[in-house]
């Protein structure tokens, strides 16, 4: 199960960054799938503390990664890295399971979950 989500190293030193700078030591980093977005579905990454049992734990470079039950099958084998440029940096999602994935890089959809589109 530790190939359901990749992260890497680059995105593993930018979450442990930001863990530092929040204060938020002993947080699990929550990768989630929300609806809406110009594709129907929108990634959600987040710092929580909480685990439910319904939950996926998996660790990656010394960072605790939580997905949820409904997320999982979404986004499994996806690779998530970090890329600094001279225009700044930020996350990059790699998701094979997207078949359509909006000009933002943020929205998608799958070949059997659609969500409900947005306009952007």
């Amino acid at each position: 199960m530790s190939d359901l989500v990749i992260l890497t190293e680059a995105a593993a030193l930018q979450i442990k960054e930001m863990i530092k700078q929040n204060g938020e030591e002993g947080a699990y980093f929550r990768f989630s799938i929300n609806g809406g977005g110009c594709s129907g579905l929108s990634y959600g990454m987040s710092l929580d503390h909480e685990r439910s049992e319904k939950d996926t734990f998996i660790e990656q470079h010394g960072i605790g990664i939580v997905i949820d039950e409904d997320t999982a099958p979404i986004v499994s084998g996806t690779v998530i890295d970090f890329k600094q440029s001279l225009m700044g940096g930020g996350f990059t999602i790699d998701n094979p399971n997207a078949l359509v994935s909006c000009g933002c890089g943020t929205s998608f959809r799958t070949a059997t979950v659609a969500g409900k589109p947005e306009d952007c």
